[in-house]
């Protein structure tokens, strides 16, 4: 079994590879804003041309169809690019083809209903560009790249396997390469517990356990919400264009990235120390996107990374051999009694504990849906 694990390491740039990697996010990102206009361009001439034949009862030659495709639009750029856009030969060449080539990917996502339109890319929002596995060498804390030498990393690369690609982006101010490493034999059974455990999530705690124990997140977007505030006010009042709007915008990335870390950190304890000590992990599936559209729970729900959450469950499980079930969303795991099956017609969501009107136990309606999530799940979402 194989599998495709990416490795953030930070990099400490010198002020002239800073520089350099900013010129490279410009060129893939005028690149793809390229590219897109013209598939829209060549899509709206093929089908005018289409629409022609068919009005006039003309048989459409295939010839004159442009049919995008990312290929075609490489070899288009490669053709006027020292005329129109002689800049792009300052920074690898991966900078602007791979760009193009991830046009094509968003366009095949969507042809097959998985993602939306793709969009325009905007400067200062995602910077990044990407190097293909022949196009940079990594040795020890430093990676080599096109047109610029060695950049020093924090942290040498963990992973262990085939090299596909990297990803150097910019991210609360600071610089970082994601590198995609292929595994295998990625299944790392850990010894085995003998313990299941039914997980419900929660707001006001992250996660119940059937065991009766509760979880709090930490909740940085809460913690931090304040601050974030005033640096976004800031950031608001200063000049575009200035040297300190630039200043307040990294400030208010950098409180961004710290809030994203905090998240992951706690998430990834948590999910660690589950699958380690559980054999089987049993989940409810939420409808997350219904559920921040309610405007009074989004921030939270979005604060407490549920679906983060779940992912981490899933990979980690797959890879040291445990198992995670899930329950139907419809299943009313909240007001049905787990010792009888009795089941209310209504409960409040400010109804924090019940008794059964048939066996007279009395409930927490949070140990009382987790147990039930441990009983009832039969979805298996490990492979």
């Amino acid at each position: 079994m194989t599998l495709i694990r990416g490795h953030i390491i930070a990099l400490d740039p010198t002020n002239k590879q800073a520089t350099y990697f900013a010129k490279a996010c410009g060129v893939a990102r005028l690149a793809y804003n390229w590219a897109l206009a013209e598939w829209q361009n060549q899509y709206e001439q093929d089908k005018k041309y289409s629409d022609e034949c068919l009005a006039n009862s003309i048989e459409i030659d295939e010839t004159k169809l442009n049919k995008p495709s990312q290929g075609k639009l490489r070899k288009q750029l490669n053709s006027i690019k020292r005329q129109q856009f002689p800049f792009m030969l300052e920074v690898t060449k991966c900078s602007p083809q791979l760009a193009i080539i991830q046009l094509g990917d968003a366009f095949k996502r969507f042809f097959k209903g998985e993602s939306k339109y793709p969009q325009f890319r905007k400067k200062g929002v995602n910077d990044r560009f990407s190097l293909s596995n022949d196009q940079f060498r990594i040795d020890g804390k430093r990676i080599k790249i096109p047109n610029l030498g060695w950049v020093k990393m924090r942290e040498n690369l963990r992973l262990q396997g085939k090299i596909l690609s990297a990803k150097i982006f910019k991210q609360g101010g600071k610089w970082f390469v994601s590198v995609a490493v292929e595994l295998q034999n990625i299944i790392k059974p850990q010894p085995k517990t003998d313990k299941q455990v039914g997980i419900d999530l929660g707001i006001t705690d992250l996660a119940t356990l059937s065991n009766g124990e509760k979880i709090q997140a930490p909740k940085p977007l809460k913690a931090k919400l304040n601050k974030l505030k005033r640096l976004s006010k800031s950031l608001s009042r200063k000049q575009k264009g200035s040297k300190n709007r630039e200043k307040a915008k990294t400030k208010l990335s950098r409180l961004h990235f710290k809030i994203s870390c905090i998240r992951k950190d706690f998430l990834h304890k948590l999910t660690t120390s589950l699958v380690k000590s559980y054999d089987v992990i049993c989940l409810e599936n939420l409808n997350i996107k219904g559920m921040v559209k309610n405007r009074k729970l989004s921030r939270a729900i979005n604060d407490l990374g549920f679906y983060e959450f779940k992912r981490q469950l899933i990979y980690k499980a797959n890879q040291w051999g445990k198992t995670v079930k899930e329950l139907d969303r419809f299943y009313p795991s909240s007001k049905t009694c787990h010792n009888c099956n009795y089941k209310l017609d209504n409960l409040l969501l400010n109804m924090r504990n019940w008794q059964c009107p048939n066996c007279h136990i009395t409930h927490d309606r949070d140990i009382n849906a987790s147990i039930n999530i441990l009983n009832h799940a039969t979805k298996v979402l490990t492979t």
